[in-house]
C-alpha cells in the first residue's frame, strides 16, 4: 500500500495520478491511501477542492489520455482516480482521514459520533463530494489517521472505529477499514488494541521517524533492529511489531511502514563516519529521489546488521532508505507474515519507481537473511514450522 499525496500538483515536477501509470506503479500496488480527507467541525469533507475536484487535466497528464471538459463539475485528482480504477480494477483506493486531533476528538464524542461517521460515508463512499457532484465507487473504504488518541480518548476512539465498521457494513459489506498508528503502542495510551483489531482490516504502523532533526544526534530514520551504540537507545521496527503483537494485534493485519524520504544534520562530528554523532538537525524531509542524487558525490555507508544506509561527506549526514535496505526490510515483513507494507509516500520514489519495484519483488520472493531466520524462529511456538523452510 502506498499513500498518494493530494498536494503533489504544484511540485516542480508535478505528481499526477498518471505518474503511477507511467512508471508502472499501479500494476505493483494493491492499495492506495489517498491523502487526504478533512476532519473538522464534527464532519468529513473534501480537503482541497482545487486539487481534488477542480483542476482541469490535459491530454498529456490525464490517465485516459483525454483532456477534461473544463465545464464538467467533476475533475481534479478524484476524476483521475476514477480513471485509474477503470484501468486497474484490482486496485483498492481508501481515503485517508487526517486532521488536527481536536477534530477527531469532537467527531468521536458520543453526541456527534453517528452523524460524523455518516458525513464521512456520505461524502467519500456515496461520492457526494460537493453540490452537483455524485460519483460513488471511487473509494473502497477509510484509513483513520488520528495522531494520536490519548488515554481520555481511548473509549471514544474504539467506539468511533466501531461506528465506522457498522455504517460501512450497512452500506456495502467488504469495504476496507484501516487505522494508522505510531511506532509504539504507548503513543495511544489506554487503547484496547485487541478489540480495535477485531474491527479493522489493517493496522498501519508508522515505522519511521524513530530519529530525525529534533534529535541532537544523528541516527537511523527507521531502524529494523535496535543498536546498542545509539546514544538514544531508540526503538526499532522489530520491537514495534513485537509490542503491538503482545497487545493483541494479529501480524496478519499489520502493515510495516516504509519511508520514501530522509533527514539530514549539518556540522556533524566525523567520528564513526558521522553515525550517532552530535549535529544540527535540518528541519524538513527530502524525497528519496533527491537523496539518491546526492549519493553520487557523498560517501555511502551501510550498517552491516540491518543494511540501513547513510550518507556522510565529512559534515552533512543523511539517513534514508535505498533498494538494499528496502529489500532487507520487506523480506523481514514477508517472513514475519505481516499483511504487507505501507509506504509514505509514493512521490518520494524515483521516476522509474525504483524502491517500489524492489519492495514488490521482495514481498513475493523474500531474501533469506540470518537475522530474519533467528527472529522468526524465536517468535514461533516450539511445534510450529519455520516460515523459511
Amino acid at each position: 500500500m502506498g499513500y498518494f499525496p493530494g498536494w503533489g500538483q504544484p511540485y516542480a515536477e508535478p505528481f499526477y495520478v498518471k505518474s503511477l501509470v507511467a512508471n508502472h506503479s499501479a500494476k505493483l500496488l494493491d492499495q492506495i491511501n489517498y491523502s487526504q480527507g478533512s476532519v473538522a467541525g464534527g464532519r468529513c469533507s473534501v480537503a482541497n477542492r482545487k486539487n481534488d475536484l477542480d483542476t482541469v487535466y490535459t491530454r498529456a497528464n490525464s490517465v485516459n489520455g483525454r483532456p477534461d471538459n473544463p465545464h464538467s463539475p467533476f475533475r481534479g485528482y478524484f476524476h483521475q482516480l476514477k480513471e485509474l480504477k477503470l484501468r486497474y480494477p484490482h486496485l483498492k483506493i481508501l481515503i485517508s482521514l487526517e486532521g488536527a486531533p481536536a477534530g477527531f476528538m469532537e467527531g468521536a464524542k458520543p453526541r456527534n459520533r453517528r452523524a460524523f461517521v455518516a458525513s464521512c460515508v456520505d461524502t467519500f463512499l456515496r461520492g457526494r463530494f460537493a453540490p452537483g457532484i455524485n460519483e460513488p465507487g471511487i473509494f473502497d473504504g477509510f484509513d483513520i489517521d488520528w495522531e494520536s488518541p490519548q488515554r481520555n480518548d481511548a473509549a471514544d476512539f474504539l467506539a468511533l472505529v466501531a461506528e465506522f465498521r457498522r455504517q460501512m457494513d450497512a452500506l456495502r459489506p467488504g469495504l476496507r477499514l484501516s487505522i494508522a498508528v505510531g511506532d509504539a503502542p504507548q503513543m495511544l495510551p489506554g487503547t484496547d488494541f485487541a478489540a480495535l483489531s477485531s474491527l479493522v482490516d489493517q493496522v498501519g504502523i508508522m515505522n519511521y521517524d524513530y530519529t530525525g532533526p529534533w534529535s541532537p544526534t544523528t541516527g537511523f530514520i527507521a531502524p529494523l533492529y535496535s543498536n546498542p551504540e545509539d546514544p538514544g537507545q531508540s526503538n526499532s521496527i522489530e520491537r514495534s511489531i513485537a509490542n503491538y503483537q503482545a497487545l493483541g494485534v494479529p501480524v496478519r493485519k499489520m502493515l510495516m511502514g516504509l519511508p520514501f524520504y530522509g533527514y539530514s544534520w549539518t556540522t556533524v562530528n566525523d567520528a564513526n563516519d558521522g553515525l550517532f554523532q552530535s549535529g544540527m538537525g535540518v528541519h524538513g524531509d527530502k524525497p528519496y529521489h533527491y537523496i539518491r542524487a546526492l549519493a553520487a558525490s557523498s560517501s555511502v555507508h551501510r550498517d552491516p546488521h540491518t543494511q540501513a544506509p547513510w550518507l556522510f561527506d565529512g559534515q552533512i549526514f543523511w539517513t534514508y532508505e535505498d533498494p538494499v535496505s528496502i529489500r532487507y526490510k520487506v523480506s523481514y515483513a514477508a517472513h514475519q507474515r505481516l499483511a504487507g507494507i505501507m509506504i509514505w509516500e509514493l512521490s518520494g520514489d524515483t521516476a522509474d519507481a525504483e524502491l517500489l519495484r524492489v519492495a514488490h519483488r521482495s514481498l513475493r520472493r523474500p531474501m533469506v537473511i540470518r537475522d530474519v531466520e533467528e527472529t522468526a524462529a524465536e517468535s514461533l511456538p516450539a511445534s510450529s514450522t519455520s516460515p523459511l523452510n
